[in-house]
């Protein structure tokens, strides 16, 4: 099912927004019900759409007198939203501004190594998830610069169909938020805290630091996504939390490597997990492999490096299926965790600089 691009609904908050709770298995029945396809690769099928990512469209809601709801009020809902499915007044969701073109994966989250951390970190512990594979602006194909992105929803059951809905911890993960020359997802490493290299923006380095100025007003740390969402996920309330500093996540080096000249990135994750011309399941598995330190380095201001050591390997996420569909792009929402000054109090949490008040 195709949409016109133009509609991306009412940009404010709306009463889907304040829901805090979901149930895994509408989530994902609603990512499936307007694929962009019928069978992906059947020959015939038109190529996925491709959003564009724009100076212009970014602007909007900065400068005096513009819209009001566009990028403060959609950066101020990325880190205040809970919600799981924002559908808007419209019911056609909101437009993204900087990661429009995704895809929407579904698997397990699996820890099987001791650690100190606590909630779904913790030895043992597996969760329904909820992914979007991603690239920050415009750019899909491989043979171009592109930031990869890797963001999830961790539901505390393996249970597909649990009835009650359920509170959820979110991660995001990225590549170099500058861009970074990987071809296949195979070498890509995802960190919730990555480098910074404006200039590989080329003519999008504008957005890049008029995004980067604003999320520093809500959330502090514009290039850091902290863990303790997943560390209290499942946690008794009397535990104190402890949330691992740094994660990364990456494809299994048993995984697959597909093949194709400027093959986009959606096209490279359903040829992992599917047949051409079939949606029928085939049992294969897309793995990432999940590990975690809390020794790191930072060193730039505009231009950031990070160093890491002692990486841990803690688990693995195993998606299994996958689709590409306008929900997936419009529709689906991950929360942006609220900085903490010590990540494991939720005392410290600073107040964002911009609330639903002031619209």
């Amino acid at each position: 099912m195709r949409f016109d691009s133009k509609h991306f609904g009412d940009q404010g908050f709306s009463s889907d927004d304040l829901q805090s709770r979901s149930r895994y298995a509408e989530v994902k029945a609603a990512m499936f019900q307007n694929a962009y396809y019928l069978n992906w690769g059947e020959e015939g099928e038109p190529p996925l759409p491709t959003y564009e990512v724009t100076l212009g469209r970014i602007l909007r809601g900065i400068l005096p007198g513009a819209m009001p709801w566009f990028f403060k009020h959609a950066a101020a809902r990325a880190v205040e939203s809970h919600a799981a499915l924002r559908w808007g007044k419209d019911r056609l969701g909101y437009r993204r501004l900087l990661h429009p073109n995704g895809i929407c994966l579904f698997g397990k989250w699996i820890i099987e190594s001791d650690s100190p951390y606590t909630g779904h970190f913790r030895n043992g512990t597996e969760a329904l998830v909820v992914g979007r594979y991603s690239t920050c602006c415009t750019e899909t194909r491989r043979g171009f610069t592109r930031s990869l992105s890797l963001v999830g929803k961790l539901y505390p059951t393996v249970d597909e169909h649990h009835v009650q809905p359920l509170e959820t911890g979110d991660f995001i993960t990225q590549q170099d938020l500058g861009g970074d020359f990987d071809d296949y997802i195979n070498d890509a490493q995802l960190l919730n805290a990555p480098d910074v290299t404006p200039l590989r923006r080329g003519w999008g380095f504008p957005i890049l630091l008029i995004s980067g100025l604003v999320f520093k007003l809500l959330n502090r740390e514009p290039a850091i996504r902290q863990l303790h969402t997943i560390a209290e996920l499942g946690k008794p309330d009397s535990e104190q939390t402890r949330a691992p500093e740094f994660m990364r996540l990456s494809v299994s080096e048993e995984q697959p490597r597909i093949a194709g000249q400027q093959l986009d990135f959606r096209d490279e994750i359903l040829a992992q997990l599917y047949d051409r011309g079939s949606s029928a399941a085939t049992g294969r598995k897309l793995t990432f492999i999940i590990e975690v330190t809390d020794e790191g380095t930072q060193r730039g201001m505009l231009v950031q490096r990070r160093s890491f050591s002692n990486w841990r390997k803690i688990g693995r996420i195993e998606f299994t299926e996958a689709v590409a569909s306008y929900n997936a792009d419009f529709v689906l929402h991950f929360n942006h965790p609220i900085w903490r000054t010590d990540k494991n109090d939720p005392a410290t949490t600073v107040k964002p600089g911009l609330r639903r008040s002031e619209k």
